[in-house]
């Protein structure tokens, strides 16, 4: 058994439920091994399921968190070939705002020996994301032009890399004027547009008379509207996200939900034919469940030997609530970690 700090909501529905507490741990099983997390990434996903938003929200109480890195100090007898202090990062369907996990020998990875514990923690749910969305779903290939939303993000940066490698042409946008500044410092975009009332227009401009081939959609609203307008006949439009729908405080604003709700964008199934264009929607909660399928990705993702994600803010375990609350206000750039 191992004494091990947990943050633990008691039910779900507002981020104010989430405690700090200590638990016992048992000892890993057969086919597992017990991590000493050292790092935490945070995700979208984790304000949503915090706030009862997320389908895939466990019911009654639950530990947050879809990713973590840090090092092996036990290994069940069938769990393969991790040994004691191996450095790993590791994904897990909710339970990983914690000090120490137990986690089935195949969801864990070997850390790259340059990468931090804090780029670890950063590169695998939202590196998923991206290769998913891209490849499996949006079919790219070399020339491709791509609109990429929330660029600054771990998502956004991820996406970016991965098309470079292709050689497709990005078009990134963000919410903020310092990050298109962050942008074009740091990363390879083709163009960087900021998301406001000029949008269409802007991206026109971007796109100067080239087809728009895929849209990486995590905005919703008039942003998705205004992208499936501008998507070219076989373009293909993947959503993974809608940030239009959530909330800075630690409880949902129903009315204000439920009034995006009744003004969401409406695309018509009868016609997609016409149109000849394609919508997509995935959750990456269905790859943990497809452990094969994942690591298939796992190895395409790797092979790209893409640089490290860009970690933009760090903070201690104590710190929680904080980090929380500011990746929530959308002001951050990069991956949100927590250490531990």
């Amino acid at each position: 058994m191992i004494d091990r700090q947990v943050y633990r909501m008691t039910k779900a529905g507002s981020i104010r439920n989430l405690e700090l507490r200590k638990e016992s741990l048992e000892s890993p099983g057969p086919d597992e091994v017990c991590v000493q997390v050292r790092a935490i990434g945070l995700n979208f996903a984790d304000i949503f399921a915090m706030q009862g938003l997320y389908s895939a929200t466990p019911s009654g109480s639950f530990i947050p968190g879809l990713e973590f890195a840090g090092e092996i100090v036990a290994v069940g007898e069938e769990a393969g070939d991790w040994q004691v202090g191996d450095r790993v990062m590791g994904a897990t369907r909710f339970g990983g705002y914690v000090s120490h996990i137990n986690s089935h020998h195949r969801y864990v990875l070997p850390l790259p020996e340059r990468w931090s514990f804090e780029e670890g923690a950063g590169f695998l749910v939202q590196g998923l994301t991206a290769y998913y969305a891209l490849t499996e779903l949006g079919n790219l290939k070399p020339g491709m032009n791509v609109l990429i939303h929330s660029a600054a993000g771990g998502v956004g940066i991820l996406a970016n890399r991965i098309c470079q490698k292709v050689g497709a042409y990005t078009i990134g946008t963000v919410g903020r004027p310092d990050k298109v500044d962050f942008l074009r410092k740091h990363e390879h975009y083709g163009d960087v547009i900021l998301r406001d009332s000029d949008f269409y227009d802007k991206l026109m401009h971007s796109l100067h008379g080239r087809p728009l081939h895929l849209i990486m959609e995590c905005i919703g609203g008039r942003i998705l509207e205004q992208g499936w307008k501008a998507l070219a006949p076989m373009g293909r439009m993947v959503v993974y996200g809608n940030a239009s729908f959530s909330s800075h405080g630690s409880k949902p604003n129903y009315p204000r939900l439920f009034w995006k709700y009744l003004r969401r964008p409406k695309i018509d199934p009868l016609r997609l034919p016409t149109e000849n264009k394609s919508l997509m929607g995935f959750n990456l909660i269905y790859l943990y469940e497809q452990t094969d399928m994942m690591h298939d990705l796992l190895q395409g993702l790797q092979a790209l030997q893409l640089a490290p994600q860009h970690v933009g803010h760090t903070f201690a375990f104590d710190d929680m609530h904080a980090a929380i609350r500011l990746f929530q206000q959308g002001k951050t750039v990069g991956k949100v970690v927590v250490t531990v």
